[in-house]
C-alpha cells in the first residue's frame, strides 16, 4: 500500500514538470485541474468582493426597512383602531383649551384685571404698602405680567386674599409667597409676586413668528 502511494505521489509530481512552453491545454490532467480550481477560487473571492457582498450590504438594509415598516404599519393600525376614541380626546383637548383662553384678558383688559387684585386687597382691609407691575415677557401665545405686591393685614384677612385671588375669572398666580411679623402692631406682612397673563395681539404674534423666523435663518 505504500508502494502505491509513492507511485501515485512521483506520478502526480512528474506531472508538474516540463510544462514551461506547453500550452495549457496539453499539460497532463492533474494541473489542468489545479490551475482550474485555483481560477475558481479566485472567481468566487472577486465575486464576494465586487457582487456578493453588495447584495448582502443591500438585503440587510431592505430587512431593516421591512422591520420599520412593519411597526409604522402596527402604529397606524393602532391608531385606526382608537381613532374615534382619539377624535373624542381631541374634542375635549379642544374644550379645554377654549376655557382656559377664555381666562386669559386681552391687553385692553388687562387694565381692568390690575384693578380686580389691587380690590381683592382693599376690599379685605389689607393696607397696600406697595403694588408694581414689572417688565412684561413676551411668550409664544401669551405674555405674561409679574406685579411685586406689598401688603399688611391680620393672618386671616391676608388668607382671604389668596382665596379671592385663586376665585379670579382671570388666570392669576402668586409666586415667592413671604410673610413677615409686624411687631409694632401685631400685623402682618405679606410679599408675593402675583403673575397675570394675556393674549397677544395681531402684531405681537407677527413680531413672534418673525423672530422664529430670523432664529431659524
Amino acid at each position: 500500500m505504500a508502494i502505491n502511494v509513492k507511485e501515485l505521489i512521483e506520478d502526480v509530481s512528474s506531472q508538474f514538470r516540463d510544462l514551461n512552453g506547453l500550452h495549457p491545454g496539453l499539460w497532463p490532467i492533474v494541473p489542468r485541474l489545479s490551475v482550474g480550481f485555483g481560477v475558481l477560487v479566485v472567481v468566487l473571492i472577486l465575486s464576494w468582493f465586487f457582487y456578493w457582498d453588495g447584495q448582502n450590504e443591500e438585503i440587510n438594509q431592505k430587512q431593516q426597512e421591512e422591520v420599520k415598516l412593519k411597526q409604522e404599519y402596527k402604529e397606524k393600525l393602532h391608531q385606526a383602531i382608537n381613532l374615534d376614541a382619539l377624535k373624542d380626546q381631541r374634542v375635549l383637548v379642544q374644550q379645554y383649551v377654549a376655557a382656559m383662553e377664555r381666562q386669559l384678558p386681552s391687553k385692553a383688559e388687562m387694565g381692568a384685571l390690575l384693578s380686580d387684585i389691587n380690590q381683592a386687597g382693599a376690599g379685605r382691609g389689607l393696607v397696600f404698602n406697595s403694588f408694581k407691575p414689572g417688565v412684561v415677557t413676551v411668550k409664544d401665545y401669551y405674555a405674561e405680567l409679574p406685579i411685586d405686591i406689598k401688603l399688611s393685614g391680620n393672618y386671616h384677612d391676608l388668607g382671604e386674599f389668596v382665596a379671592d385671588i385663586a376665585m379670579l375669572p382671570r388666570i392669576v398666580t402668586l409666586n415667592n409667597l413671604s410673610i413677615t411679623n409686624n411687631p409694632k402692631d401685631s400685623t402682618l406682612t405679606l410679599d408675593v409676586v402675583a403673575k397675570t397673563f394675556r393674549y397677544l395681539d395681531k402684531d405681537e404674534v407677527l413680531a413672534q413668528e418673525n423672530l422664529k423666523k430670523a432664529a431659524k435663518k
